[in-house]
């Protein structure tokens, strides 16, 4: 399947992961479509890269319904979400605790529910941000893996929900399965975890990579060391699988 003149939206492609995702499928010819809040990033980024930008709070109710009515996206991504207050279970308060649930998890519902309810054209294909905290746990972010944790279970109903319908939609969770630096979530936690282990951050993330299963010094990796966010969201679409060592993200189908 070819990305070229595919209509595609990316929530929070202004920066970070988002903004590699971004920038890879402009490179093959997609029209993207990317969805923020901060509107000179956004302008930065429509100039830069020549897409359309729409300027919107994703945890809004009826920002999805509204955008994905007008814009019609035959590919939707859902990767915005807010970067985790980084405290021990012992000293996070209760608002921090839940800010990735009132942005992530919130945001989730209300686009899901837009793709299947507007409902999205047959052939589709909805893939939600979710971490590899879903899976492994992170003592320091508060409620941020269970947040992610809860949007695999979402992308799952979502598909058993279209199934039902016979809507022809597709909905996929990935899973990036180690920090990622240069993206806000991956700095904010590897400064965390560096600190907690009375390391700088800049060594935590090299010990991190070099304990990545797969990990190799070969060009693959120094490309992946020095250019993580972009490297990473360059995936195979066609395939929805990266071009990287597999074992560091997840893809699930359900």
């Amino acid at each position: 399947m070819s990305l070229k003149d595919k209509t595609i939206v990316v929530t929070g492609g202004s920066r970070g992961l988002g903004l590699g995702l971004v920038e890879a499928l402009v490179e093959q010819g997609a029209k993207v479509t990317v969805v923020a809040r901060d509107q000179a990033v956004l302008a930065a980024v429509k100039q830069r890269l020549g897409v359309a930008v729409i300027s919107a709070d994703v945890s809004e109710e009826g920002a999805a319904q509204r955008i994905l009515a007008d814009v019609r996206p035959e590919i939707l991504v859902l990767n915005a979400g807010a970067t985790p207050h980084m405290e021990p279970l012992d000293q996070v308060i209760w608002a921090d605790f839940t800010a990735t649930w009132e942005t992530d998890v919130k945001a989730g519902l209300y686009w899901l529910q837009a793709a299947l309810n507007l409902p999205l054209k047959p052939g589709s294909r909805v893939l939600v941000g979710s971490s590899g905290a879903a899976v492994n746990g992170s003592p320091l972010s508060g409620g941020y893996a269970g947040a992610k944790h809860m949007l695999r279970f979402m992308a799952r109903y979502a598909n058993g929900i279209a199934k039902h319908k016979g809507l022809g939609i597709r909905f996929q969770s990935i899973l990036p399965m180690q920090i990622i630096g240069g993206t806000g979530v991956g700095d904010e936690a590897a400064g965390a975890y560096a600190r907690s282990m009375g390391l700088s951050p800049w060594t935590s993330s090299r010990m991190a990579r070099r304990c990545a299963p797969g990990y190799s010094e070969s060009p693959t990796t120094a490309r992946w060391t020095f250019s993580a966010a972009a490297r990473f969201a360059r995936l195979n679409l066609s395939r929805w699988r990266t071009r990287l060592p597999t074992r560091r993200v997840q893809i699930l189908w359900r």
